[in-house]
């Protein structure tokens, strides 16, 4: 496996071009199977999900090119020739649950792998059954699989969700834009992918209303066409590459950011004594301090300080000054970058759902390994501001969620280099 060698090399200073999102192409690619014309995604991210995501799709059918260097894809599913989505392809990712609303509602039938565990939390699927079942769906679970099937097409319903879920909210979402009549999703997510979606899905002909707010309400039409849509910016990538001049020092900006991405995320920077500002480019953000101020994050569904950011802002809060309490109430068990923290020097005590941070006046670099996607990337920018060097191990998790990480640190005077695997 792969590691990435990073040295503690002063302030860093540049541009970093933000992607588009990652968790908004996973949910705009299923989209194709909804209409039989070409379906085309730019500004998509060159990501070894997106390549899974790409593999399913033409597993049941559908064609899709990358074109310009991946930035572009060009998909069309005219003719769905396969409903089975396999255990071999989803269980490598979480989000091909998410073909299973569009198969459902264009032909009235699909068969879904479940997919395989997560090291960050059960997250199961429940939600996104309860959903179509609330349309009309007959839903069956055996041998490792869900068999669905809607003789008459699904129909309008009110889908009410008990907790927030994203992907529920996404699939749901899809599947309703086909059905008959009216549904409306309620505790619906809120989150900027989900408006992405619902943008991309009116540009295919959807009558949607209420994205963005927790009552989604969608009228069924017969049919979607074809549609060309820009993925939005990612706020993960954007969140993680503002960190790093907070945790260096320096000035760095962020092409392509937004602040109402990551509204929540930019408050706890302020408080922390981070200077960020708009700029006709993005978002530009600066340390001039010696050292940041503690701040306490909890964790909640959009607009909340996102929970695919507590790994990174861990990372920021170990060499603060002062105490920080860090509370995770989305995903249990997201607290294993905290061990190879402390490998570094990070004083860290983890109870439970609450990580409390006592900030050191420097991290010493050493030998650590990567639990998950967020967890690799909080280890290098532990590492950025670490004394000496600090190895980073099965970063083979990085790959799913950030495009060349190496480059982009690099060009903002970062020393940092990808070791491959003798």
């Amino acid at each position: 496996m792969d590691s990435i060698v990073v040295t503690g090399n002063g302030p860093l200073n540049g541009q970093i071009p933000i992607a588009g999102a990652k968790n908004a192409c996973l949910t705009l690619m299923p989209a194709t199977l909804l209409s039989e014309e070409p379906l085309t995604l730019t500004n998509a991210p060159r990501l070894s999900d997106i390549r899974t995501m790409t593999t399913l799709l033409q597993s049941l059918g559908a064609e899709v090119s990358s074109l310009q260097d991946g930035q572009v894809l060009a998909m069309s599913s005219h003719d769905i020739s396969n409903h089975k989505a396999e255990y071999d392809i989803v269980r490598k990712m979480r989000a091909s649950i998410l073909v299973l609303g569009p198969m459902l509602a264009r032909d009235g039938h699909a068969v879904v792998s479940l997919p395989g565990g997560c090291a960050i939390g059960a997250r199961p699927v429940d939600l996104h059954l309860k959903a179509f079942e609330a349309m009309g769906a007959e839903l069956d679970l055996r041998d490792g699989y869900v068999f669905a099937k809607a003789p008459g097409g699904l129909k309008g319903g009110i889908v009410d969700f008990p907790i927030v879920s994203v992907g529920a909210t996404e699939n749901a979402l899809m599947a309703a834009t086909l059905a008959k009549g009216t549904t409306v999703i309620k505790n619906a997510a809120r989150e900027p992918e989900i408006v992405d979606l619902a943008d991309c899905l009116r540009k295919m002909g959807a009558q949607i209303e209420g994205d963005g707010t927790s009552t989604i309400t969608i009228q069924g039409v017969d049919r979607l066409h074809g549609a060309t849509h820009s993925v939005v910016t990612d706020r993960i990538e954007l969140g993680t590459y503002m960190l790093a001049p907070a945790i260096c020092g320096g000035e760095v900006e962020c092409l392509g950011g937004r602040i109402d991405l990551i509204g929540a995320f930019c408050e706890k920077l302020d408080a922390a004594g981070i200077n960020v500002e708009e700029t006709d480019k993005g978002l530009k953000v600066s340390n001039r301090h010696a050292r940041v101020r503690a701040v306490d994050v909890t964790t909640e569904p959009f607009p909340g300080f996102p929970t695919d950011l507590q790994a990174q802002m861990m990372a920021l809060l170990c060499t603060a000054e002062g105490t920080s309490v860090l509370e995770e109430k989305i995903f249990e068990n997201r607290f294993m970058h905290a061990p190879e923290l402390m490998r570094m020097g990070a004083k860290i005590d983890v109870h439970g759902g609450t990580a409390t941070v006592t900030g050191v006046d420097r991290l010493k670099g050493a030998p650590v390994m990567a639990t998950d996607l967020r967890a690799s990337v909080s280890l290098i920018l532990a590492g950025l501001a670490a004394e000496g060097e600090t190895i980073v191990n099965r970063v083979y998790h990085l790959d799913r969620g950030y495009e060349q990480v190496v480059r982009k640190f690099s060009g903002v005077g970062a020393k940092i280099e990808r070791v491959k695997a003798e």
